[in-house]
């Protein structure tokens, strides 16, 4: 992650901080949440030959995500609840088929282009992150646990 900040710095972003080793990155940039994407999308493959999707939420936005906290009442384990980030407002139809996949326990609420999910038994064998995991969302998503998100928070109020 040091190498991945200073990649950044050099090429003149600012603020630019890292969060252990979960690929997120939080900087200050004047370019538009989708210019940045497509910039660091661009950047990346040039500098360091790989193709990468990017995900980027302003600080406002990632300060809703965790204002909302829809599963606050059930998801009691920072690490078995997740927030799905999309690239785009999933269909309705896909939220239904998550609960559909979801195991009793677990708990998965849609708003916006996030999808909270709590996996109380952990997410290794479950039906539902494996399908948010996956492919089949039809959008292109990232997810990290509630610590990362209030952790990147946090950074990007520094």
């Amino acid at each position: 992650m040091p190498a991945l900040r200073e990649l950044f710095t050099s090429a003149g972003f600012e603020d630019v901080r890292t969060y252990v080793q979960s690929g997120n990155i939080v900087l200050s940039s004047d370019a538009s949440p989708a210019q940045l994407a497509r910039d660091s999308e661009r950047f990346l493959a040039d500098q360091l030959g790989v193709s990468v999707a990017v995900i980027v939420r302003t600080r406002d936005e990632l300060a809703e995500v965790v204002r909302r906290n829809p599963l606050r009442e059930v998801a009691v384990n920072p690490k078995r609840y997740q927030v799905s980030f999309l690239s785009a407002e999933p269909a309705s139809e896909l939220i239904e088929k998550c609960a559909a996949i979801a195991a009793p326990q677990e708990r998965v609420i849609g708003i916006g282009r996030e999808i909270y999910a709590w996996h109380p038994e952990g997410v290794a064998r479950s039906r539902l992150w494996a399908h948010l995991a996956g492919q089949g969302l039809g959008v292109t998503a990232t997810a990290r646990n509630w610590t990362t998100v209030t952790t990147l928070l946090a950074l990007a109020d520094e």
